[in-house]
């Protein structure tokens, strides 16, 4: 931390603003993935597990491209990352990404659902290097002190690629809200991803020759861990494993995916029992409270994607919201609104990082969720969507605010409260059918909306040298939308897609128990974290 007699350093306006478009974009893909499912899932005749090997593939990229770049800075002694700069891993993070989305054309022309399945994990993989490059660097844009402040305003630029997402990505593929599936061409994939492409590589070049863009080098130096190596390495190996078993036998999913829950818990608490045993090689893993938040991350994660990524077969399916099910080209909207609400959310978790009075705080929490409520509902009516039965979603915002004042910006005591509100919400929406169990489903957006920073900082604290590596561990969990989802999926092949949502309901409950277990271990250690660190930082 900065000495306080230092003078302030100057925040580099113009990078930011650069970086904060790789934020948007990465909310874009991400979000528009929710459209592209139930597209392939139509056009390739599959099952809702099936489909859902898209954010499989897509998040599963997040781990395998953090863990070999952890794996082969450990082999090296240094990290790769500090040593190129900030700035050329998003450069060369934005390039695999567009071969990726380039990848994407001929595999649509060939009418491959598994080659889609590559192309969408060399997307990923350029995300993962992006983000790990892109937390960091926005930090080192301006003084330290500062960092947290252009987190959230990058992270809240990321809500609204987030919202507008599935928006322009269903205008490209169904050009128009009543436009059916059955008249989608390839071409419209073509298009789609070529502008993608052309965006992503725009972008990189835009950073090459930018001459006020800094390289962000960082030569902090580097905590190799080899105990930690080989317990992820493993825990790498275990999931293949099962992902090769899956494909050469005829195992039902649903008990691989259980078996691929258990490997990763398992694993996780495994390491951290060693780790208080002897501690030496395993770095970061011997603090509980980072296992509990690598956990928290992965489920998190997990519960985001899997609400947006089921959401589109739930709409489709007859007798619930409509009789006959929604078209594909008609659920833009809902997805939107979903994506809105975390936008909604970050919005207003990022009001405490601005130098306001307390009333002005408090009025600002109450207004700020309307103006973004504004946005998500003014860029549906742009698109064409009918925006009257998305008004009452009104109450759950409402609901959100209380949420707010009484989390008081205390990372536990808010995690706590968006879980069991999370809990709830899900329960009602399974238990409900109609307009009123999709806002209830929906709602689960606002209760996600502002748990990253949450447990990250839970998860981190009193790390002391090794807060950069458990900063990457955490980031590898991500790994939880690529598991989570397909077992929602294989439940609801085989219970139907209304009633397993009891996923996403179990994993709220989990947080919920998680932060009151991040508390106790944090507490135990003589950090009352709720009173000395505020969500976000």
């Amino acid at each position: 931390m900065n000495h306080p007699d230092a003078p302030k350093i100057k925040t580099n306006g113009s990078a930011l603003a650069s970086l904060a478009l790789v934020f948007f974009f990465w909310g874009f893909i991400a979000a528009s993935n929710s459209i592209f499912i139930p597209f392939c899932k139509s056009h390739f005749h599959l099952s809702q597990f099936e489909s859902q090997l898209i954010g499989s593939s897509f998040y599963g990229a997040y781990f395998i491209g953090s863990l070999l770049l952890y794996l082969i800075s450990s082999m090296v002694g240094y990290d790769i990352l500090n040593k190129i700069g900030y700035k050329k891993g998003i450069i060369y993070g934005l390039l695999i990404s567009v071969v990726g989305a380039l990848a994407i054309i001929p595999s649509a022309n060939a009418n491959s659902f598994p080659a889609i399945l590559v192309s969408f994990f060399v997307v990923a993989l350029g995300f993962s290097l992006q983000q790990t490059a892109a937390q960091p660097f926005a930090i080192a844009l301006g003084d330290p002190a500062t960092g947290s402040h252009r987190l959230n305003l990058t992270g809240g630029i990321n809500s609204f690629g987030t919202t507008l997402g599935p928006i322009i990505v269903s205008f490209f593929l169904f050009g128009s809200v009543g436009t059916a599936i059955e008249n989608v061409t390839v071409t419209n994939i073509n298009n789609l991803y070529l502008i993608v492409a052309g965006i992503f590589l725009a972008v990189a070049l835009f950073f090459a020759l930018s001459k006020k863009l800094p390289d962000g080098k960082n030569e902090a130096k580097f905590e190799a861990s080899k105990n930690a190596s080989k317990s992820l390495i493993v825990l790498t190996g275990l999931i293949i494993a099962i992902i090769i078993i899956g494909q050469l036998t005829n195992i039902e999913k649903l008990p691989l995916l259980i078996v691929t829950l258990f490997v990763v818990f398992f694993t996780l608490f495994y390491s951290n029992n060693k780790a208080i045993k002897n501690n030496e090689g395993w770095g970061a893993m011997k603090y509980p409270q980072l296992v509990y938040g690598m956990i928290g991350i992965f489920i998190y994660v997990g519960t985001e994607v899997t609400i947006d990524n089921n959401f589109g077969a739930l709409l489709k399916t007859p007798g619930y919201l409509t009789q006959l099910g929604l078209d594909e080209s008609k659920i833009s909207k809902f997805v939107s609104l979903y994506w809105g609400s975390l936008m909604i959310g970050r919005w207003t978790g990022a009001i405490g990082v601005f130098n306001l009075s307390n009333m002005s705080k408090k009025i600002a929490t109450i207004v700020v969720p309307f103006i973004a409520f504004g946005v998500v509902l003014f860029v549906n009516h742009l698109y064409g969507n009918d925006i009257m039965e998305l008004l009452p979603y009104t109450i759950c915002i409402i609901i959100a605010i209380a949420a707010f004042f009484y989390g008081q910006e205390k990372p536990a005591k808010t995690l706590l409260t968006l879980a069991v509100l999370g809990t709830i919400s899900m329960i009602a929406g399974i238990t409900l059918t109609g307009i009123v169990s999709v806002y209830a489903i929906i709602f689960g957006g606002l209760c996600c909306s502002i748990m990253w920073p949450c447990i990250f900082s839970l998860g981190v604290a009193g790390l002391g040298k090794y807060t950069s590596q458990g900063s990457a561990f955490l980031i590898m969990m991500i790994l939880g939308g690529a598991v989570i989802p397909p077992f929602q999926g294989a439940l609801g092949d085989t219970f139907g897609m209304h009633p397993s949502y009891i996923v996403a309901a179990s994993c709220f409950a989990a947080l919920a128990f998680l932060a009151i277990k991040l508390k106790s271990v944090l507490k135990a250690q003589g950090l009352d974290f709720d009173s000395q660190v505020a969500s976000g930082h």
